[in-house]
């Protein structure tokens, strides 16, 4: 995995793990990867892994079986695109907005392209 500059690490795991939560390629109740098998695929140290469990538990996202590992809790979807929605509402939105208005692109032009990044990316 490849790290930005300008996001905590952490944080970008956290995004990693959610992600491969709204792919369908970790389930609601099923175990994702130890803290040390996450940190040797990613190539980060497990503190780093262990501070993202934490953020995520915070979050509801995971939850911890005492001796067995970590499970994606089963509202964990929900839970994701509540936040992401939050977080690209407030963060990312307004400068596309910006960009529209200052290209002066009408929202209806935009939509045939949504439809193909759709179908090329998530067949």
């Amino acid at each position: 995995m490849e790290f930005k500059e300008t996001q905590a690490i952490y944080v970008q795991i956290a995004d990693y793990i959610c992600e491969q939560v709204l792919l369908n390629k970790w389930q609601p109740e099923e175990r994702i990867p130890s803290v040390r098998e996450l940190a040797i695929t990613l190539e980060v140290n497990p503190n780093t892994v262990m501070r993202t469990c934490e953020l995520l538990q915070q979050q509801e996202i995971i939850y911890n079986k005492r001796g067995i590992g970590y499970f994606i809790s089963s509202d964990a979807v929900k839970k994701i695109k509540q936040f992401k929605k939050e977080a690209f509402i407030s963060n990312e939105l307004p400068s596309l907005f910006r960009n529209i208005y200052l290209l002066d692109i009408d929202l209806d032009e935009l939509k045939p392209h949504y439809e193909k990044y759709k179908k090329t990316n998530f067949k």
